[in-house]
């Protein structure tokens, strides 16, 4: 049984009185979260009361480290978690049961409902959303222009993004009309790939997670389109070993298009502002719009003396204050009911992340990382095959076995 921690010594100060002092409670984020967490933690220490005592820890180390420190007895009160994780450390009781209180928020049905879905094991909330990443699409309007296409027109299905892409690609040279991190990336195409089936109603995993639903003729016709790309030269031959290095390729002025993070619009104004882009929601392959919630959940490890004190630092971090200083510093806003307010004077290009969250999904499986994260695991080796091989029906058929084998396996 995994220990539980044990309650904090409490110190007390003043003329005679006892008087709780303010509590510093621990909390691990990984590396990379950026920089709009840990302003907020600024800003809440320098109050000068309760204290965040925040530790980097590798993002590849993350959850192994956590769980052995539950185990140990030495988790840090909070942390920051990628919301895939956060139904396995529920389903296993290391997290707290924070149902009664996040239902009491005034604003709890306005927080990104795929974080509090991912945050939700058996009826109870484990977790609320703390970062909120999306994906959209992006074109490069200097390549529309040159390429004869109107630079200012989103384009709304992939009919018309593929005729996009072989116009830009007849410029010739370096310059091509789409990007994807492909086979050596599976947690990349989960990002940008399956918001195309998402949006058409189809699926990977059947809702209650326990059957896979790979083999659809939506998801056939989102590996067709991505194989005509590859096959017209209209994607770069790297695509197919990029393991995520080069994900934001888009960054070089030399793609048209491409399916990105929300993140990406700050990293495109502040380090590439010779770049002239536009964003707008990834289409399904029926035109319908969708996205993939990512980032992180706010989790507290199970049996903290320091619950209550918690709670109060995750209230001032959604509070109007805390939620434009998370945005300001390149975050996506957790509250749908002030997002508004939250990006005002921000670059407006952002709404279109806030509109994301709204149609956008997140797999909800205790196994993500077996099924697709894993570089070997059957969803990196099914885009592989099914973009770059030569038998589709071998690939889809492979893949929709083991991914069950793997789910009848966990349960």
């Amino acid at each position: 049984m995994l220990k539980r921690l044990l309650a904090a010594t409490t110190l007390a100060y003043g003329l005679g009185l006892s008087v709780a002092s303010a509590e510093t409670i621990s909390m691990w984020v990984r590396t990379g979260i950026g920089d709009s967490f840990k302003e907020v933690v600024k800003a809440y220490n320098a109050k000068g009361e309760d204290k965040v005592e925040l530790t980097e820890v590798p993002f590849s180390e993350l959850v192994q480290k956590y769980a052995t420190a539950i185990a140990g007895g030495q988790a840090p009160d909070a942390l920051s978690l990628d919301l895939i994780y956060t139904p396995a450390f529920a389903a296993a009781g290391q997290l707290e049961n924070l149902t009664d209180w996040a239902k009491a928020l005034p604003y709890f049905n306005s927080l990104s409902p795929s974080h509090v879905k991912l945050g939700t094991y058996e009826d109870k909330v484990y977790g609320l959303p703390l970062s909120v990443e999306t994906s959209i699409f992006a074109w490069n309007k200097e390549l529309y222009r040159k390429a004869g296409l109107d630079p200012e027109k989103a384009p709304k299905t992939w009919e018309e993004i593929s005729a996009n892409a072989e116009k830009i690609r007849a410029l010739g040279g370096d310059t091509y009309g789409f990007y994807f991190s492909g086979g050596g990336c599976g947690g990349c195409m989960i990002f940008t790939f399956t918001p195309l089936v998402w949006g058409a109603g189809a699926d990977i995993l059947s809702a209650d997670s326990k059957k896979a639903t790979l083999d659809t003729p939506e998801m056939r016709k989102a590996v067709d389109i991505y194989r005509n790309l590859v096959a017209k030269d209209t994607v770069p031959a790297g695509s197919a070993s990029d393991n995520g290095v080069n994900f934001l390729t888009f960054t070089n002025g030399k793609i048209g298009q491409q399916s990105i993070g929300a993140f990406a619009i700050g990293t495109l104004v502040t380090q590439h502002p010779e770049i002239d882009f536009g964003v707008t929601l990834i289409p399904g392959v029926d035109g319908k719009p969708s996205s993939f919630a990512g980032g992180d959940n706010f989790v507290v490890t199970k049996g903290t003396p320091k619950l209550e004190t918690v709670k109060k630092f995750l209230e001032y971090t959604y509070s109007m204050e805390g939620q434009k200083i998370m945005a300001k510093y390149g975050s996506l806003p957790t509250r749908g009911d002030i997002a508004g307010e939250v990006l005002e004077g921000l670059d407006p290009r952002l709404k279109v992340g806030i509109e994301a969250i709204a149609v956008a999904k997140t797999p909800y499986t205790l196994q993500f990382n077996d099924l697709i994260n894993s570089s070997n695991g059957p969803w990196a080796t099914f885009i592989n095959a099914a973009i770059y091989g030569e038998d589709v029906d071998g690939a889809f058929s492979n893949a929709q076995s083991e991914m069950q084998s793997i789910i009848d396996a966990g349960q």
